[in-house]
This record gives C-alpha cells, structure tokens and sequence, in this order.
C-alpha cells in the first residue's frame, strides 16, 4: 500500500505540492497525470525518498519514508524515466549489486526470469555502452523488480521501448497488480493509462483535481454520453486541446 497524507513541498516561496492526500491499496494500478508542471515529479520523489517533504507524510507499506527510509524502500521499487545505471558495471553486474543492496541472496534465480520476459537473458555479459536506449529501460526495470517490491513507481516507463516492449510492460504492470502490488504510473500517454490504469489522480499547479476509480473520475467529468480520458483530462485540469497543439 501506498499512502499519502497531506504532503507539502516547498522551494522557499514556490509551492510546488499542497496538501496533497491519496492511497494506492494493493493490487490497484494509479495513473498520475496532470499538465507539465503539475507536481508529479515533485510528488513520486518525496515519495520515493529523494527529497525530503516539506509537511505532511508518505508511507509505502505502513512505514514512513522520512521516519524509516531504508525500511520503507525495502518494499518500494522506483523506475525513473531516464535510465541511471554505472557505465562500467555489465548488466549481470547491476543486477548482482542491487541484490546486494536489498540481501537478496537467490539473485541469480529471481533475474534470470526477469531477463528473459524482458527479451534480455543473453545480454548479461554487455556494458551499457553496448546497450540500446531501450535495452537501459529494460535493465532499470529488472533492477527495480529483483527484490520483489511491494509498491512501484514508474515515471514514464515506455521511453524508449519498441513496441515488442511497451506490450510486454503493459503486461508486467498487470501481472504485478495481479500479484497483490501497489502501482503509481506517472505518464503524459493518456491512452496507456486507461487501459492499464484501475485508478486516476489528476494534478494541476501542485493541486488535486480528481481522485478515484476510473470510472467514478470519468462519471465525474462525463458529458454527452461516453468521455475518453483525454476528454477527462482536458476539462479537469481547464485545459482545451488547441492549446496543446
């Protein structure tokens, strides 16, 4: 479970998040949009413990990251949309070194599944230089998933991706979910989020907007019939689409 509770973050006088409140329960899938500078980044690394909060509370698992970092991040997995990985470790060799950041001590049986469902079991010997743009997503995504996490946070995690392999992600979100984790999906693609999304939290100016099922947001903004949930996002955040063209 993730849960958030009246977070604040401030850079001196700029409110970047305001009293922003929500959970994620096991299983469920949130998408995270919002216009460019809605607070999501802002939101997903307090939540993830890279900046601290200025007010207010997150906890992954019932486990405040601020009171109890390492626990907290013990059960929380964070895929960032730009790959961060070390230049002369080999993909085997990341792998190895975030097991032994987490204790996982059977890492060789967890990864070797990960790297095949990720169509990477045969590049374990390669350094990142040899690796494609989306080969590094792919590897950030199997480091984050090796300790088995209880929550995730993904940041755009189709950049990059070919086709072959926004599918297999498409599919990996579900299986997680399906498997009882708690997932925050952060991305401007409004069509990924509803079909993979169960749950929607729209930002605006650091503000929540909506929060709910997406089906109770759709309800919400509904209007002649059927609305997509392009049409939710542009009358939510007040935005119209000639604007974004």
């Amino acid at each position: 479970m993730i849960e958030v509770d009246a977070l604040c973050k401030r850079y001196g006088d700029f409110t970047a998040v305001d009293a922003l409140s929500f959970r994620v329960e096991a299983g469920q899938i949130m998408g995270l949009v919002g216009p460019n500078g809605a607070g999501k980044t802002t939101t997903l690394r307090c939540l993830a413990g890279i900046i601290p909060a200025t007010l207010g509370h997150a906890r992954i698992g019932g486990v405040d990251i601020a009171a109890d970092p390492v626990a907290a991040k013990r059960q929380l997995a964070f895929i960032p949309d730009e790959p961060r990985l070390f230049e002369h470790l080999t993909v085997e060799q990341h792998l190895n070194f975030v097991a032994r950041l987490y204790g996982v001590a059977d890492w060789q049986a967890r990864a070797q599944p990960l790297l095949d469902d990720l169509e990477m079991g045969d590049k374990r010997k390669l350094m990142p230089s040899e690796l494609s743009r989306g080969m590094k997503q792919k590897l950030a995504i199997a480091c984050g998933l090796l300790h088995a996490p209880r929550a995730v946070i993904l940041d755009e995690p189709l950049t990059g991706l070919d086709p072959h392999g926004i599918r297999r992600m498409k599919n990996t979100m579900r299986k997680l979910a399906g498997d009882g984790v708690a997932i925050i999906l952060s991305s401007h693609l409004l069509d990924l989020v509803e079909e993979v999304c169960t749950h929607l939290l729209i930002l605006k100016e650091g503000h929540k907007l909506a929060d709910g099922s997406v089906a109770e947001v759709r309800a919400r903004y509904m209007a002649d019939g059927e609305t997509s949930l392009e049409d939710v996002f542009f009358r939510a955040t007040g935005e119209t689409e000639d604007a974004h063209a």
